[in-house]
């Protein structure tokens, strides 16, 4: 019997190692089909901002986007995970930070998504006295592309490698129960994944890490832009919707996906 996706069962993977899947998700219609297919947990990205709303980056997607996805997406679940993105600035201060993720909260979610190292640790720390669980968000973090000066991999040099690593167990130690990787090498990804109790799930991190995510539109191969070297077009391996998230939830738990191919080292 199937049973519903909890930070406790997302634990209990982590510590017998077997492999988390996620993808991101935006509407009941395609909730409901993962779902179905066994996917662990369902991000709500603020990467809607580019696939569904044509934007050129994730800056422009507002709370009350995320909050009505959120809705739609949490009508459609009934066993996942559901986590939603803390869009740009909406926690740029700790009372800012809670207010957005009540809303959040109270339209479906189950966790929150922030990305930034240490100093949201007081943020982390007072979302989860009250009551909202925190999953972090390091490496590449699409919200400060402008600082990055565009989508890079992160981590590569070693005193960088090891800010990351340092920032990771800040995180952790804030209270935060989960931690997405964006884009940094494969080694790295392993690093932090070894040294941290929580589930690490990596986007372009690896194949070492606790769990996979994917942007359903890339992994379906529909997406507006482009499709980045860390995702694969299951949908044109398998030609039909369920078995291309099913090929998709198998070589994640075979460690056959991600291949050095859709890695960085």
């Amino acid at each position: 019997m199937k049973k519903k996706v909890t930070v406790s069962s997302l634990m209990a993977k982590k510590q017998a190692g077997d492999k988390i899947t996620a993808l991101t998700a935006y509407d009941a219609s395609f909730a409901k089909l993962f779902d179905e297919q066994g996917i662990d947990v369902l991000l709500i990205g603020d990467s809607l901002g580019m696939v569904l709303q044509g934007e050129e980056d994730t800056l422009p997607v507002t709370t009350t986007d995320i909050a009505y996805h959120t809705r739609c997406v949490k009508n459609g679940t009934q066993y996942a995970f559901v986590i939603a993105d803390m869009p740009f600035m909406s926690y740029s201060t700790p009372e800012s930070a809670y207010r957005n993720a009540a809303q959040l909260m109270a339209a479906g979610a189950s966790m929150v998504k922030v990305e930034g190292g240490r100093w949201l640790s007081d943020t982390i720390t007072g979302l989860v006295q009250r009551g909202v669980p925190v999953c972090g968000h390091l490496g590449l973090t699409p919200q400060s592309v402008h600082v990055f000066g565009g989508f890079k991999v992160q981590g590569r040099e070693e005193d960088k490698a090891q800010l990351l690593v340092d920032e990771a167990l800040a995180l952790e130690a804030a209270g935060a129960q989960l931690l997405v990787l964006e884009c940094i090498p494969t080694s790295l990804g392993k690093a932090i994944s070894e040294r941290l109790s929580i589930p690490v799930i990596g986007i372009g991190a690896g194949k070492c890490t606790d769990g996979q995510i994917l942007v359903m539109h890339d992994m379906l191969g529909v997406s507006a832009n482009y499709m980045p070297k860390f995702s694969k077009n299951y949908l044109a391996e398998t030609g039909d919707l369920r078995n291309a998230v099913q090929q998709y939830i198998q070589e994640v738990k075979s460690g056959q996906f991600p291949s050095s191919e859709h890695s960085f080292e």
